[in-house]
């Protein structure tokens, strides 16, 4: 069985407070895309689109009072599905034997989630402890290119690009079938977001389904790393298929102006803002982004 996490219009509303009324930010409406094993797939677009809430669905860690509708579900290798959808609290406590252990989570700010006053080592085998993993900590060091001698160090003694591997070296405790990598090389020099990027393909091609969230384009196309590719705009996804067909040929406008913005295709800015999700309409494209662009710019001519 390929198949690791299915996403078939699956959605995400989140309550917020709107001037004393409740309203909803439209987080993810209608996504869907397959993440199998062995295989990257990435989920790109603008900032504030949806695509960390995805991950956060994926995770069943979604905040109280989430409504999340659709099919969201992870296969596992047998082909037994387990949903991961559900209100917040109930999809948390329904998918709890699976974090970790099945589906394993690379956090945007490596240094937040560990415990400053302890050692890394200290931290890392007390979570292989947890999850039952079968590598040792200085196997999982090794396999992230990382040194041992960082297993004595503190979360504040490593550099950026160490702090990110070593919370890929923490997502691999448990051996998972899954990585969700959110935005794992944000803030990252070009070296070192390659070398990360070669370490989620090395991983992918060990028979793991990675999920790899990022808004750099311009390192993702450079590195090769990702076998499919979908793209998100306004918490939806707007186009998705094989990774070289849509950096080469994208098929949907917003792609083509991403990919026109990147420092390679001559820095063309994006036209207009990405818009609110908060009470979003459900018939918004990046169309009405367009028009609305057009219209002020004819405004300020006149």
């Amino acid at each position: 069985m390929s198949a690791a996490i299915r996403a078939e219009g699956h959605t995400v509303r989140i309550p917020v407070d709107i001037r004393g009324e409740a309203g909803w930010v439209h987080a993810a409406t209608s996504v869907d895309f397959t993440a199998c094993r062995g295989r990257v797939h990435a989920v790109v677009g603008e900032s504030g689109c949806g695509k960390t809430t995805l991950a956060t669905a994926i995770l069943g860690m979604l905040p109280a009072g989430t409504r999340a509708g659709g099919h969201l579900e992870y296969v596992d290798p047998n082909g037994r599905a387990t949903a991961l959808t559900g209100e917040g609290r109930a999809a948390a406590a329904r998918t709890a034997g699976l974090r970790g252990r099945q589906i394993g989570y690379v956090p945007q700010s490596a240094a937040t989630y560990l415990t400053p006053v302890r050692r890394v080592g200290a931290q890392l085998r007390e979570t292989l402890r947890e999850l039952r993993g079968q590598a040792t900590a200085e196997e999982l060091l090794d396999r992230v290119h990382l040194d041992p001698a960082a297993l004595e160090a503190f979360p504040h003694e490593l550099s950026g690009g160490m702090l990110q591997r070593a919370a890929l070296a923490f997502a691999l405790a448990g051996d998972p079938d899954v990585l969700v990598a959110d935005e794992p090389i944000s803030g990252l020099d070009p070296h070192l977001a390659q070398l990360t990027l070669g370490l989620l393909r090395s991983i992918a091609d060990s028979g793991t389904a990675v999920v790899l969230i990022t808004h750099d384009l311009q390192a993702l196309a450079l590195s090769g790393t990702a076998d499919e590719l979908s793209v998100m705009y306004a918490g939806r996804i707007i186009e998705t298929g094989p990774a070289v067909r849509i950096l080469t040929a994208p098929a949907e406008r917003y792609t083509a102006d991403l990919l026109a913005a990147l420092p390679a295709n001559g820095l063309h800015p994006m036209p207009g803002l990405p818009p609110e999700l908060t009470n979003l309409p459900p018939d918004y494209t990046y169309a009405d982004r367009l028009r609305a662009a057009a219209e002020l710019e004819a405004d300020h001519v006149r």
